[in-house]
């Protein structure tokens, strides 16, 4: 659980922002990938978003994203430094690579138990002008993928936020504004509460909370780990099913195809027009090596797959049947 104290005078200082912040939005989105929550509005973009991770060869990016923004109960504040919304990626993204040393250091540190940073993000942590460099190229090409292409949809649902959050502040003040966000958050006179991985709390003590809408925030609000930084919320506008423009890529495939083999050996299938490992099969569609390995061994009995080894890997390749069957003859 989360709980927030108010004070009267903290709910005179109380911000609404009217639009999303670039980065909640890459790193929620970038978390909304490692799970399968919100499976009705979320899983026709999850399925696009790998295909187009895989077709543009991001998948080492993404992977590399994901572990310094994992989904778990921590990730790093400094990656979600606005205190509203409405800014470009640019101007978010340059105040994220400016982060002082020391901040690097610690929040990065936090990923693990040992307080080291993770293999991968040491010298991003030590603040190595190239792995920052780095960090801002692909923090900006998964965005191009991931959730630029999505931006009307995006700020169509943030600005059918607003109103209802300008109504509920102008018929009851900002206890309204609060109560407003119920079921999520629950306002209870004078602390602010909502369901949380850990259990944590916080004053605000004479500084402003700032609410920010968020389309990729699947589950429930979320707040910086440091109590010392600017308050924020970001709290879910909750994407409705039907929302993705044009065909799920699922039709890639065709849909007799998927309901023949399914959309995992579906996708596998689709992806090998080239030989691919067992673990580039694994990471282009982010499933264990294991499940990638036993849908391989099921389309090579199939004889829609063929397998080869090479040095210390098997490479799986389409056959001329498998290509036929991916195109419908």
């Amino acid at each position: 659980m989360l709980h927030i104290e108010f004070t009267s005078a903290d709910l005179n200082r109380l911000r609404a922002a009217g639009d999303v912040s670039p980065m909640w939005e890459v790193v929620l989105s970038l978390q909304a990938l490692q799970t399968a929550h919100a499976a009705l509005a979320l899983d026709p973009w999850r399925r696009r978003v790998r295909g187009e991770v895989a077709d543009a060869g991001l998948g080492e990016i993404v992977g590399s994203l994901q572990r310094v923004c994992p989904e778990a109960a921590y990730f790093p504040d400094f990656l979600t430094p606005s205190a509203g919304g409405g800014r470009t990626l640019d101007a978010e993204l340059e105040q994220v690579l400016r982060t002082p040393k020391a901040r690097l250091r610690k929040e990065i540190g936090l990923l693990c138990a040992d307080g080291r940073p993770p293999r991968g993000a040491r010298r991003l942590a030590d603040g190595d002008p190239g792995a920052l460099r780095r960090l801002g190229n692909a923090v900006r090409r998964y965005y191009a993928v991931a959730v630029a292409p999505y931006r009307e949809a995006i700020r169509s649902a943030a600005a059918a936020d607003r109103p209802v959050r300008a109504e509920a502040a102008l018929r009851e003040g900002a206890e309204g504004l609060l109560a407003s966000y119920a079921p999520e958050v629950t306002w209870s006179g004078d602390r602010l509460e909502c369901a949380y991985p850990v259990s944590r709390g916080f004053s605000l003590d004479g500084r402003p909370l700032t609410l920010i809408p968020s389309f990729f925030c699947t589950r429930r609000p979320v707040a910086l780990a440091d109590p010392e930084l600017p308050p924020v919320l970001v709290h879910p506008l909750t994407p409705a099913p039907g929302w993705l423009p044009g065909p799920d890529p699922a039709s890639r495939a065709g849909d007799s195809l998927v309901r023949l083999i399914g959309l995992t050996r579906a996708r596998v299938l689709e992806l090998l027009d080239r030989p691919m490992s067992t673990g580039r099969i694994a990471d282009a569609l982010y499933v264990a090596p294991a499940s990638a390995s036993r849908h391989a061994a099921v389309l090579r009995e199939a004889g829609l797959v063929r397998s080869e080894r090479r040095g210390h890997c098997v490479l799986h390749r389409r056959t001329d049947l498998g290509e036929a069957l991916l195109n419908g003859g």
